[in-house]
């Protein structure tokens, strides 16, 4: 999937900000204290996390086999659904995958190739968004930025 990062993050938002939710069918649950293992798959290791306030955690995971990363939103108290989303993007490939909508438990899961590339990643839980940018590229510093809207 070719995604444009500023038509992602845009079109993300937006959809977001008007309380819009998907048709799609996503394998959202109920589960309580579902980890990223369990809707990514086995093999993928969580590298890196963002919180969501306190409504729960955005999780980065990797899996060196395929050289594949995965991105999942975990909500801390699943329950009734609520719009959430997880994303990611590589910009060096200009390639990107997105979920968005209401769910119970987890937005998730969204993969692309990741291997010696900075990513991109982010998601949200309700009114709260988080974005994180150049994230694992050795040296470099990351940015991240929560936003309450």
């Amino acid at each position: 999937m070719r995604v444009n990062r500023p038509a992602l993050t845009a079109a993300a938002l937006a959809a977001l900000a008007m309380g819009a939710t998907t048709a799609l069918a996503s394998p959202a649950s109920a589960a309580a204290n579902v980890t990223p293992q369990q809707v990514c798959g086995s093999s993928y290791k969580t590298v890196n996390s963002a919180p969501v306030g306190t409504r729960g955690t955005i999780y980065l995971t990797y899996n060196s086999t395929n050289g594949k990363n995965c991105v999942v939103t975990i909500r801390s108290n699943p329950g009734t659904r609520t719009d959430m989303s997880a994303w990611i993007y590589v910009p060096d490939t200009d390639q990107g995958d997105s979920d968005y909508g209401s769910y119970t438990s987890y937005a998730g899961p969204t993969y692309v190739y990741g291997k010696a590339h900075c990513v991109d990643w982010g998601g949200s839980i309700g009114n709260v968004y988080v974005q994180v940018t150049g994230s694992n590229c050795a040296s470099l510093k990351e940015n991240r930025v929560t936003t309450v809207r």
